[in-house]
C-alpha cells in the first residue's frame, strides 16, 4: 500500500477536491448516467481535471438529462445500455479491459450495481468488501470516516477488524498518515452484555499487538466521547483517540447508516461514499445525494487510484461467489471459505 503523507489534517471534502484537481483525470465509467444531478457532478469533475466520464445508459435519456443542465455532450462519451443490469455489466467490462479506472453508481438501485461488481471478478483476493462514508461535518475540525454503513450488516469481530483495516487504508490513500480510529459502542466501558464493547476492547488490544496497523485505535467509546474532547474530559477518559477521532467504526450497518444520514440531514454534513476491498475505486452514492457529495466521491476515487489501486491479473483458480442484493449478507462480503 502506498501512503502519501500530508503536513496538515484534512478538514473538509473541499480539501480533497482541491487535492484531486489539476492532475491526470481518471476515466470513470458511470453506470446509468441519465440523471441531471449525476451529469452536473461529472461536468464539474471534468472541468476541475478530476475525471473523464464514460456515460453508460440509454443515450436519448442521457442527452435529455444533459439538456436540462445545458451540457452539450460528446456522443463519443456515451455507451448504450438498455437496462440497469446491462449498464452495470458494461461498466465492469470497461474497467476489466483497462478502458476505465474507476466506477461510479448513477441513477440505479445499489443492489443491481453491487451485484455486478461483486459477482464479476472485481474483488481483491482475500479482502472483505466494505463501505466508507467520508463525512464533512461543519462543526467538526476534521473529516470523519464512518464505516460500515452500507454493505456489512452485523459484522463479527473478525469482520470488524477487516472493515477497520479498509478504513485505515482509505485514510492513508487520501493523505492522512496515522488516523485515529474510535471503535463505537453505547458506552465507554466493557459490558459483557453489550457485545460491541467486547469487540471494541479486542480490537484495541489487537492494534496494540500489531494485528491492526497504521492507526491509533481505541474503544469502546461512545459517540460523544469519540468526537468531543469536553465529553471525554468530563468522563475522565485518557485516550489518544477520544475527542479527535478520524474514523468511527460502527457496531453494525443500521447504527452506521443512521449516524451518517443524521449528520447529513440534521447537522448539515456532506457525505462521500466509496467501496473498499475491490480492485478499482468505486463511488457509491445515494440517488438523493447532492452534486457536491458525488463530486467529493469522485475526488476520493481519483486519490485512491493515484495512491496505487490497480487491477491485478485474474487468477483462473479463484472462484468468486455471485450476489443479488445490497446490503450484503455475511457470506457476500468476503470470498467463500473452502472447507
Amino acid at each position: 500500500m502506498t501512503q502519501t503523507a500530508t503536513p496538515v489534517a484534512l478538514a473538509t471534502l473541499d480539501d480533497l477536491i482541491q487535492r484531486a484537481g489539476g492532475g491526470n483525470p481518471i476515466r470513470v465509467a458511470v453506470v446509468n448516467a441519465a440523471q441531471a444531478a449525476v451529469l452536473e457532478t461529472l461536468r464539474e469533475a471534468a472541468r476541475l481535471g478530476i475525471a473523464e466520464p464514460v456515460l453508460i445508459g440509454r443515450p436519448t435519456e442521457i442527452v435529455e438529462a444533459a439538456a436540462a443542465i445545458e451540457w452539450d455532450l460528446d456522443p463519443q462519451a456515451m455507451i448504450e445500455a438498455d437496462s440497469d443490469v446491462e449498464a452495470a455489466r458494461i461498466g465492469v467490462e470497461l474497467v476489466q479491459a483497462g478502458r476505465a479506472e474507476a466506477l461510479m453508481k448513477g441513477h440505479l438501485h445499489t443492489d443491481t450495481f453491487m451485484h455486478a461488481l461483486l459477482g464479476n471478478g472485481l474483488r481483491q483476493p482475500g479482502r472483505r468488501v466494505s463501505h466508507v462514508f467520508l463525512v464533512d461535518v461543519p462543526d467538526y475540525p476534521r473529516l470523519l470516516a464512518v464505516t460500515d454503513a452500507a454493505v456489512n450488516i452485523v459484522p463479527d469481530l473478525d469482520a470488524k477488524a477487516q472493515i477497520l483495516h479498509n478504513a485505515i487504508e482509505l485514510m492513508h490513500m487520501i493523505g492522512l498518515e496515522r488516523p485515529r480510529a474510535a471503535v463505537i459502542s453505547a458506552v465507554e466501558t466493557v459490558k459483557p452484555a453489550i457485545v460491541s464493547t467486547l469487540d471494541a476492547a479486542c480490537l484495541t488490544l489487537m492494534a496494540r499487538r500489531g494485528q491492526i496497523a497504521g492507526a491509533e485505535v481505541d474503544g469502546p467509546l461512545a459517540f460523544d466521547n469519540a468526537i468531543s474532547e469536553r465529553a471525554a474530559h468530563e468522563k475522565g477518559i485518557d485516550s489518544p483517540v477520544a475527542g479527535k477521532a478520524d474514523i468511527l467504526l460502527m457496531p453494525d450497518l443500521v447504527s452506521g447508516n443512521v449516524l451518517a444520514k443524521n449528520l447529513e440531514y440534521h447537522a448539515g454534513a456532506t457525505a462521500a461514499g466509496v467501496v473498499m476491498g475491490l480492485t478499482v475505486p468505486v463511488v457509491l452514492s445515494s440517488r438523493a445525494d447532492p452534486p457536491e457529495a458525488r463530486l467529493a466521491g469522485l475526488a476520493v476515487a481519483a486519490l485512491m487510484y493515484r495512491a496505487g489501486i490497480r487491477l491485478p491479473v485474474p487468477s483462473p483458480t479463484e472462484a468468486e461467489p455471485t450476489f443479488c442484493c445490497s446490503p450484503q449478507p455475511e457470506s457476500a462480503c468476503r470470498p467463500m471459505e473452502v472447507r
